[in-house]
Order: C-alpha cells, then sequence, then structure tokens
C-alpha cells in the first residue's frame, strides 16, 4: 500500500485556485498538525489546516492532532524495526486520515451537500465525464469540482471551461488524494449549501481504494478499451464502490470486448455495486447517470432514501 511503496514519503501537494490564479504550497499532507474546531453552529467554516470554526466559540470539543507519522514510532518502546513497525505505521496512517474522512462528511452533511470520490485508471475518461455532466447540468445544479492530479492543471481548466468552479490538486510524486488535502480544497472551494461536489482522484485504481476523502460514495470509472478483467484485477477499488459507470461504450464495435463478462466480473466482486453503460463523447446512457445523481441529492438532502432497482435500464 502506499505508505510502503514510498509515494507519500516528502511528497509536496500544491493547491491552486484556477479562479483567482493563486497557488499555494501544503506541508507534506503526513506531518499536518490538525486542530479541528466541532462548534455546530450553522456558521461554521472549514480552514486549509483542518480546522472547523464557527461564529459561537464554543471550545468544549476541541481536539489536537499533533501525530506524527514518520518511518518509525516515537512511541515509548516502540523503535522496532521490520514487518511489524510498517503493519502499525500504515494502521495508524489509516486510522488518522479516516478521522479526518469523518470530519469532511459531517461537513458535508451538514450543508446537505452531496460529495462523490470519482476514481479510475488514467485515461478512463474522468475528465469528459464531468466536462460533460458539467455542460448539461450546472443550468439545474450547483457543481464544484475539486481536480487531483500528480502534475499540471490541464483537467482542473478543462473542468473550469466548462463551467464549474475547479481547485486544482497536485499531489506531486503521492498517486492518491487524502482526507487533508479535501479539507484544504473545500476552503478555497466554497462549495454551496445543497450542491453537488465531484473529486477526481488521481488516476490510480489500487491505492485511493484505502483512503475515505468523506464522501458518500466512491464512482469507478471503468472503460471498455481497458478489458473484461480489470474488476478481478483491481478488485479492492470496485469493492468499494457503490456504482461503476462503463465508458466508452460507443468503441464497442471496434473492440473485442464483452460488456456481459464486464458487469458479471463487477458484480463477482461486488454484487451490490450499480453498474451503468454510457459514453461521455456521444452521450450515450448519460440520462441514467444524471438519474443516479439527483436519486443521491434528493437523499443526501432528506427527501428519501433511493429504493434498489429504481433507475430502469441500471444493470443491478
Amino acid at each position: 500500500m502506499c505508505t510502503t511503496c514510498g509515494c507519500s514519503s516528502g511528497a509536496k501537494t500544491t493547491l491552486t485556485n484556477l479562479e483567482t490564479r493563486e497557488a499555494r504550497e501544503l506541508s507534506d499532507h503526513s506531518h499536518h498538525d490538525h486542530h479541528h474546531h466541532e462548534h455546530g453552529h450553522a456558521h461554521e467554516h472549514l480552514h486549509p489546516d483542518g480546522t472547523r470554526h464557527s461564529h459561537a466559540h464554543d471550545h468544549s470539543e476541541h481536539h489536537h492532532d499533533h501525530e506524527r507519522f514518520h518511518d518509525h514510532d516515537h512511541e515509548p518502546g516502540s523503535h522496532g524495526t521490520g514487518a511489524a513497525s510498517i503493519v502499525e505505521l500504515e494502521a495508524r496512517v489509516l486510522e488518522k486520515n479516516d478521522r479526518l474522512a469523518s470530519l469532511n462528511r459531517a461537513w458535508f452533511s451538514g450543508r446537505e451537500i452531496l460529495a462523490l470520490n470519482v476514481v479510475s485508471s488514467p485515461g478512463a475518461g474522468k475528465t469528459t465525464l464531468l466536462e460533460r455532466t458539467i455542460r448539461d447540468l450546472k443550468t439545474k445544479n450547483d457543481l464544484f469540482v475539486l481536480e487531483g492530479d500528480q502534475a499540471t492543471s490541464a483537467d482542473g481548466e478543462r473542468i473550469r471551461a466548462a463551467g464549474a468552479p475547479c481547485i486544482q490538486i497536485n499531489t506531486g510524486t503521492g498517486c492518491h488524494l487524502e482526507a487533508d488535502m479535501v479539507a484544504c480544497g473545500l476552503e478555497e472551494l466554497k462549495p454551496a449549501f445543497g450542491s453537488i461536489v465531484l473529486i477526481e482522484n488521481v488516476g490510480n485504481l489500487v491505492c485511493p481504494a484505502l483512503f475515505d476523502l468523506g464522501e458518500r460514495s466512491k464512482v469507478a470509472v471503468f472503460s471498455v478499451t481497458e478489458g473484461e478483467d480489470k474488476p478481478l484485477k483491481y478488485p479492492h477499488m470496485f469493492r468499494a464502490s457503490d456504482l461503476v459507470l462503463l465508458n466508452k461504450v460507443d468503441l464497442l464495435p471496434h473492440l473485442d470486448f464483452d460488456i456481459e463478462q464486464a458487469i458479471e466480473n463487477v458484480k463477482a466482486v461486488n454484487p451490490r455495486a450499480t453498474v451503468l453503460s454510457l459514453s461521455a463523447r456521444t452521450g450515450e446512457g448519460l440520462d441514467l447517470w444524471y438519474d443516479w445523481l439527483r436519486v443521491q441529492s434528493d437523499a443526501v438532502k432528506g427527501s428519501r432514501e433511493p429504493r434498489p432497482g429504481e433507475l430502469s435500464g441500471a444493470h443491478h
């Protein structure tokens, strides 16, 4: 996993507001000091260092997280080496991330925001899908995007050109977004109450499966150009996703791809997943994706919970 492959070691994360062109470097994300102020006031704010702050300064729940995650443990008597220490380090990194993700989730919930973590391998069509979604829905929904990439703001610029506010998060050598990066991004993004926040994760089907960002659901984009066995090769990601979008179906006449086998493979690792077939380029099947978004947004706003089988034409 990421904490042992070295991708996060010394990774420098940069956050760029594509509207103001202001960029700032976040310190090594595994070394942040997080001061979370949980106040419950209607005007609570999320700060770049992870702070939740409101106009009512009741500090009864004032949590200071000063944990440091290094290559060795600083707890007394825990300077062991080898696999046991690595496993402990991994557990602590994920535990810390999960705590921050819970705060993000509460922040989204209190504002009735639908937050989705959009994941895929590189080139599956995430950005094209989001561009098309923004253009088709921006007059009906408030859409905001956190764009994750290792380098460049090219995809973020595409999102902004499509008509949605976008914050670019570049992870450097890091191969995934983490909850604290999302918290910092939200402070810049300032999504509206009742809006939809689409988090486009770094293109990778391994590490993003491990890191909760506080989203309501993970949405996996799976291209027909990748082969039917992709869900079997990367089961953790497909198992973690509530929705799988089988993209680029317009290319099926030119490929040796068994779509039914692909869906069967998704179901083999995650029977509860909803699978929708679509083409972000031609628009085929996008109405089902938009219906799913509407149902999920309504559920977040307390209208009702989505019912199994509600979307006609979906593969359940």
